[in-house]
């Protein structure tokens, strides 16, 4: 029956986008063969007008942040989503148990397979772990027209796990931050980039134009694990203009991931036309609307568990 509900779902696609083009085959009797159904995806995308964005990126078992996270944030921003996965990890959201980096050489395959038929308007790049793995994609970008790209500089579980070497960080740093468009720290991840760790909201603001001056991208340093906070802040600069972007904490809710869609919805609203400030301000308050409804949905199940 799978195949009976894919048919349907791209049917109604195509009766409410007039310019949808969906090449399908006479289905089978027998629902379950792998043949029912064909189409041409990338000219259906292409042909209806829906951004694609690409994340490069590590793979969560989770499923709540790495590439699966991103996914999920382009599909629920209306932007098609592909992918690149540079290492397969065993976690959950309370640990990392096992990182598996991809080969060099398949990574540089999917990227030169998207890029072919699926051009993405916009990319983020998350967890790359190994210098071989970050200079295959520096090499891969380079060669490319310049495109938007979002560095989310991905280096340390929150349980401590390493997702960045230490000998992929100089390049990381020397060669595929000079070729992005913004770069999303943390505040430890601040701290490697510029060397000491943002203490305040002013020292996050410094740090961000120092990450401007340093590296030539925007920065969008983010304060959700600053000291007696009373509001998660972020701080972006461009060069031009200094953002303060503010949301309530939000207590009772597990957070992992949320760096990760973060960084996924600027991409993705870059890839749907908007300037990069525009992209961050919609992105931050995607993420903090996601986030208080995610509190609602849990407070609502424990009312009902407790009655």
């Amino acid at each position: 029956m799978i195949f009976r509900s894919v048919e349907l779902q791209f049917r109604a696609l195509s009766e409410n986008q007039n310019r949808a083009e969906l090449e399908f085959r006479a289905p089978t009797e027998n629902w379950f063969q792998p043949h029912p159904l064909s189409f041409n995806f990338a000219r259906m995308t292409r042909r209806i007008g829906i951004p694609i964005a690409l994340t490069i990126a590590g793979s969560d078992s989770g499923g709540g942040a790495g590439i699966q996270a991103d996914l999920k944030t382009f599909a629920a921003l209306g932007v098609h989503g592909t992918n690149a996965i540079t290492c397969i990890t065993a976690q959950n959201p309370k640990k990392v148990f096992a990182v598996q980096p991809c080969e060099p050489k398949i990574v540089h395959q999917q990227l030169e397979a998207v890029f072919a038929e699926l051009r993405p308007a916009a990319v983020k790049t998350g967890m790359l772990y190994s210098e071989e793995i970050v200079r295959v994609v520096v090499s891969f970008l380079k060669a490319q027209k310049r495109t938007p790209l979002v560095v989310d500089p991905v280096m340390l579980a929150t349980s401590g796990a390493t997702l960045l070497r230490p000998s992929a960080r100089k390049i990381l740093q020397d060669e595929l931050l000079p070729l992005a468009t913004l770069v999303t720290p943390n505040l430890d991840e601040t701290e490697v980039l510029v060397g000491e760790r943002p203490q305040s909201v002013g020292e996050m603001c410094a740090a961000a134009k120092n990450i401007f001056q340093k590296f030539g991208c925007a920065a969008l340093v983010k304060g959700g694990h600053l000291r007696g906070a009373r509001e998660a802040m972020d701080v972006f600069f461009d060069g031009k203009r200094e953002l303060l972007l503010t949301s309530p904490f939000v207590r009772g809710v597990r957070l992992h991931g949320t760096g990760c869609a973060y960084s996924a919805a600027i991409t993705a609203q870059l890839a749907l036309g908007h300037s990069l400030p525009n992209a961050v301000k919609l992105a931050k308050e995607f993420i903090t609307r996601e986030i208080l409804t995610g509190a609602r949905s849990i407070a609502l199940r424990e009312t009902k568990a407790g009655n």
